[in-house]
């Protein structure tokens, strides 16, 4: 819905090392609200890769589910899933399941999928009682400030994500694709250009090639839009990896990535990736009530550790194919 030309214009609090808070006023229908907004909303995160809407009261599901609705073009149901969540139905999801201890690092949601949001949407029931900030990291500048090597080569070759699905990392092959049907996944992975090998314990092993760097589907603009660093086996906790490998084996982790030749990248590129993305990190720690748009394109994200209960929904919105956004890799679903 366009906003009105003559209406006041949202103008949310700028802060350097922050993220973009608007604050609004009591409303006992933010549906309506939202619905009013919607295209100033959207302006705002198109302008500034991200928006924190605080005052609307999202304290109950439909509240979240209505507000996600109003403001999403489309919702997307989440396939290839890394960890698990709890579906809400109508788009709507708890955070993926990660330890609170862990953090989880900057990535881009479903950046190894052929179709993958544009826009994610967050809405905080109940902030933790210390940590959990969703931390926002904007593409084009940590594109920038990696070495000029190292991005010609992610752009020359992709990057491989190596998958291993069992029943006790992750999500296992049922959650992940939404079925238990082992021909439907079969199906699946040939049209989503996936290689895949059943193992003979019943786990499935997948590799997927993609584009580290992708142009945005609206603006052109060269993003840095992948998972490398965080499905990185050096980006696991020291002790987590070895006890993974121990059981495992070194080829059986439940994820890796690699260079798209198949060349191992070394801990010290992962650190380094992972440290551009923490120089450019911004925050706001949550309040209850609050909703986050963030383009999931041009802006990574990531969960810090917290303490006490953290209840955060997401709807993934805004379809995107890749095949709409000039990525530098080339696949060949079948």
């Amino acid at each position: 819905m366009p906003f009105s030309p003559t209406a006041r214009p949202l103008e949310p609090d700028l802060r350097p090392g922050r993220v973009p808070v608007l604050t609004t006023g009591p409303t006992d229908d933010p549906s309506h609200w939202a619905g009013e907004h919607q295209g100033e909303l959207r302006r705002l995160v198109a302008e500034h890769g991200a928006v924190l809407v605080r005052g609307l009261g999202l304290h109950d599901l439909s509240r979240v589910t209505s507000v996600f609705g109003r403001l999403a073009c489309g919702l997307m149901d989440e396939r290839e899933a890394f960890a698990a969540r709890r579906s809400f139905g109508n788009g709507v999801y708890s955070s993926s399941k990660w330890p609170p201890t862990q953090q989880m690092c900057m990535h881009h949601e479903l950046s190894y999928a052929l179709r993958f949001p544009g826009m994610m949407e967050f809405a905080c029931l109940t902030s933790p009682a210390g940590g959990g900030a969703t931390a926002l990291a904007d593409s084009p500048t940590v594109l920038d400030a990696l070495p000029d090597a190292l991005v010609e080569r992610f752009e020359r070759e992709g990057w491989l994500l190596i998958r291993n699905y069992n029943d006790d990392i992750g999500a296992s092959w049922a959650d992940a694709f939404g079925t238990e049907d082992p021909a439907a996944i079969e199906d699946y992975c040939r049209a989503a250009a996936i290689e895949f090998a059943w193992r003979p314990d019943g786990g499935l092993r997948t590799r997927q090639r993609r584009s580290a760097v992708i142009h945005h589907p609206l603006t052109g603009r060269r993003c840095w839009f992948n998972q490398i660093a965080f499905l990185s086996e050096w980006t696991l906790d020291p002790e987590i990896r070895e006890y993974l490998v121990d059981v495992y084996g070194a080829d059986g982790l439940p994820f890796n990535t690699r260079y798209g030749n198949g060349d191992a990248i070394s801990p010290e590129t992962v650190d380094l990736i992972n440290r551009v993305y923490q120089a450019g990190t911004v925050r706001e720690p949550w309040q209850d009530g609050d909703l986050l748009l963030v383009d999931n394109v041009r802006t990574a994200h990531s969960r810090e550790a917290y303490e006490g209960r953290r209840d955060v929904l997401v709807a993934l919105a805004d379809p995107v194919q890749l095949a709409d956004c000039s990525p530098t890799v080339e696949v060949d679903p079948s």
